[in-house]
């Protein structure tokens, strides 16, 4: 059969996939600390004899954009905010995992978590004893105040971490991953904001248009497919002479 069908069926299940990625960006438009993916896709020249005229896309892991996004005021003493580049340490099954989001609870234990993952600290999960008040500084340290009022006595150190370039990856479940083996180190520069979320980097208006760009290459490739099986046919009646 010939080239042409495959290579406009491997651009229209790229379209498919991209499609898939940008409606989730939309989706998560509003979720605290969502970083929005992007498709990536190669070249893959397809192999045969003559010359080598049809190109594959070959499609790759989403990328992210982490670039940070805007702060939004919340007044609420466990909602944090990391303020430029930066993750904040969770302990993810057997491993650690990096997240943006801030919004965080105390859990019956006195874990301190994020979406149900324990937030780490510089020795461990962090738990919290009881405590009437807490302040968040801006390198992660909790100060707490006894139930009982008095001086406030330190809770532990939120672990953050800075990462180099293509030095993380997004998992499954949203949180970013360590491509190579291992934790991050506690990283200084990073800073956090008390009271503060950060909202999504998702642009609405670019998904919406990139989404619609998509659709209208998929029709293009489906039309493709469609010419190059009625070339085919035609090929066929010739060679039967009818």
């Amino acid at each position: 059969m010939d080239k042409l069908l495959y290579t406009a069926m491997s651009g229209a299940q790229h379209a498919l996939m991209a499609q898939g990625i940008r409606a989730n960006n939309l989706a998560n438009a509003n979720t605290q600390g969502f970083r929005a993916d992007y498709e990536q896709a190669s070249a893959h020249a397809l192999n045969g004899d003559g010359f080598h005229t049809r190109v594959l896309a070959q499609s790759q892991q989403a990328g992210s954009n982490l670039a940070a996004a805007p702060l939004q005021e919340t007044g609420r003493e466990l909602d944090v905010a990391i303020q430029g580049d930066g993750f904040i340490a969770l302990q993810s099954g057997g491993q650690e995992g990096y997240t943006r989001a801030g919004n965080m609870l105390i859990s019956p234990d006195g874990e301190l978590t994020i979406n149900g993952h324990v937030v780490m600290g510089e020795g461990g999960p962090l738990q919290l004893p009881e405590f009437s008040s807490l302040e968040i500084g801006a390198d992660g340290t909790i100060s707490l105040t006894p139930p009982g009022g008095g001086a406030q006595v330190e809770g532990g150190r939120i672990k953050l971490v800075q990462p180099g370039q293509g030095e993380l990856q997004k998992g499954l479940d949203g949180l970013f991953y360590a491509i190579e083996p291992g934790e991050l180190a506690q990283a200084e520069d990073v800073q956090l904001k008390q009271g503060h979320l950060e909202g999504a980097n998702v642009n609405v208006v670019e998904e919406m248009v990139q989404n619609m760009a998509l659709s209208r290459q998929f029709e293009l490739q489906v039309r493709a497919m469609k010419t190059a099986d009625d070339q085919a046919r035609a090929g066929a009646r010739l060679i039967r002479g009818s």
